[in-house]
């Protein structure tokens, strides 16, 4: 069965302005190598299971690990050009989740050699979901839609259930960020041969690339692109509507099947595989090649840049260096912000190190900040919640916070938030509505102490199993629930690499 058969539509969300047109007019360059790199040596989710592979003095190269051990949270950390390992120290890292980081202080030497260890892996080695999972961790393989969450994890969770459909991200809902619009319109053969790849790992019969309409350019190049590679009818190119926050991925998948993902829930666990298009492209480089991330296309925007673009940027480049490729500063910068202007994270300074993910940085001017004011009394108009994707109730969430009601706040859904702010955007009481709930999230869960907050955790995955299951009884008959055996996926994905190296032998 097809799974965009009755295709949805997505609840909630607002239209904003996109100002991407600054970063798009150029053409996509690889930024000038640095001479120096700051690279995190503490990435993933679990730090602590990792321990530095290199010392002070040490010559690296190009693709070299700088960390050992660690399973499948720890996501390994490579050398982005060739150089001499100055100092490992401490320093700040941009990061959703982190603010600092042991960190190798690279001096690049400007050769650019790669490490001659490097090589395709057999992907029919992994023949459990913890050596897949551990494999492209190991290889640097994280989110890099801005989430930075491995990608093996998110693949070995399809170990345990069929998967309906593949849906490869390229949506770029939220203003200013380009680097993916730029990747597909430069790099489609690798989003389209990642894609196929990931549509085989994950067992799925079929995946989709989703794009906005308001990217007709990417959108063009992937159709050209699509029909050169034998996809074997897994494979289609689907746009939705520009409205943010449509790249969400229970948004996202929403509006391609209509189902909604319960409450709790991951997409995999009712057979929905969610991913980047920066993260196929990576992945299938490091298929095709055995390259490990080493760089990615970050958008440097904003009034106070003096020439807006997006550049291939290696990975551990400070964000001055990044920014004066561009030119440097146009004007006085209000505030530097990694990611969109919805979501981003400011940040401290430009000292900095671009890291997976930077997927944008803006350099916003005084008049393109939102002007704060004075928050008034909620006036009960409802916009918040005609806006939420999540369907929640923001003024309900919002007054369960204020009162520090924490039964309420989770009744209401506050772990459903996702935090894109539509409800500040409309609320015209000007109420810092997303903060509030930011903030009842962390005190919520600072509030217990260690065995209330197993018992909760354990509360919460008994709550997940029984939705899911309840979803699975109300959508029986719409795809097998007995996983694809993983043979079948591991000797699918030598295929696909098999066959987009022959038509590139053959276009060539």
């Amino acid at each position: 069965m097809n799974a965009l058969q009755g295709r949805g539509r997505a609840t909630g969300g607002i239209a904003l302005p996109p100002h991407k047109s600054a970063s798009t007019q150029r053409s996509l360059e690889p930024a000038p190598l640095p001479s120096e790199l700051i690279l995190p040596l503490e990435e993933g989710l679990s730090a602590r299971d990792v321990r530095p592979a290199v010392e002070s003095g040490q010559r690296v190269l190009r693709g070299q690990p700088l960390v050992q051990g660690g399973g499948p949270l720890s996501t390994w950390t490579h050398a982005s050009t060739s150089g001499i390992v100055r100092s490992l120290e401490r320093r700040p890292v941009a990061h959703p989740r982190r603010r600092e980081a042991l960190c190798a202080v690279l001096e690049v030497d400007g050769h650019d050699e790669w490490w001659p260890e490097l090589k395709r892996p057999d992907p029919t080695e992994w023949d459990t979901p913890e050596k897949l999972a551990t494999a492209l961790s190991r290889a640097g393989l994280a989110g890099l839609g801005g989430a930075v969450f491995p990608t093996g994890l998110k693949l070995a969770a399809t170990w345990r259930k069929r998967m309906r459909l593949v849906i490869v991200n390229g949506v770029e809902c939220e203003p200013y960020i380009s680097c993916d619009d730029m990747l597909m319109r430069t790099a489609p053969r690798d989003v389209l041969a990642g894609a196929l790849a990931l549509v085989e790992l994950a067992g799925a019969a079929q995946g989709v690339v989703v794009v906005e309409e308001d990217k007709p350019e990417a959108l063009q190049a992937l159709q050209r692109e699509l029909p050169l590679l034998d996809t074997q009818q897994q494979l289609s190119v689907v746009t939705v509507p520009a409205t943010y926050p449509a790249g969400g991925e229970r948004q996202l998948i929403q509006a391609l099947t209509g189902h909604e993902v319960p409450s709790l829930a991951k997409p995999t666990d009712i057979g929905y595989l969610c991913q980047n298009v920066g993260t196929v492209a990576a992945l299938y480089r490091y298929l095709e090649r055995g390259h490990p991330v080493t760089s990615r296309i970050t958008t440097v925007t904003g009034g106070a840049i003096a020439t807006p673009r997006n550049l291939e940027v290696r990975l551990g480049t400070s964000i001055a260096d990044l920014i004066a490729a561009c030119g440097g500063y146009a004007g006085a910068v209000a505030r530097l912000i990694m990611g969109g202007s919805m979501m981003g994270v400011a940040l401290p300074s430009d000292l900095v190190a671009v890291g997976r993910a930077t997927n944008c940085i803006i350099a916003a001017t005084e008049q393109e900040l939102r002007q704060s004011s004075q928050a008034m009394p909620c006036i009960r108009c409802g916009n918040c919640s005609e806006a939420c994707p999540a369907s929640l109730m923001p003024q309900e969430l919002f007054r369960a916070a204020e009162h520090g009601r924490f039964d309420a706040l989770e009744n209401l859904g506050l772990f459903d938030c996702i935090e894109c702010g539509c409800c500040d955007v409309v609320c015209p009481s000007h109420i810092k509505l997303t903060e509030s709930f930011k903030v009842g999230k962390r005190t919520l869960v600072q509030a217990m102490d260690h065995d209330a907050r197993v018992r909760w955790l354990d509360a919460r995955e008994q709550l997940r199993r029984q939705r899911v299951t309840s979803w699975e009884r109300r959508h029986s008959g719409n795809g097998g629930d007995e996983p694809l055996p993983q043979g079948r996926r591991l000797e699918g994905v030598a295929d696909v690499i098999a066959r987009v190296s022959r038509e590139e032998e053959t276009n060539a």
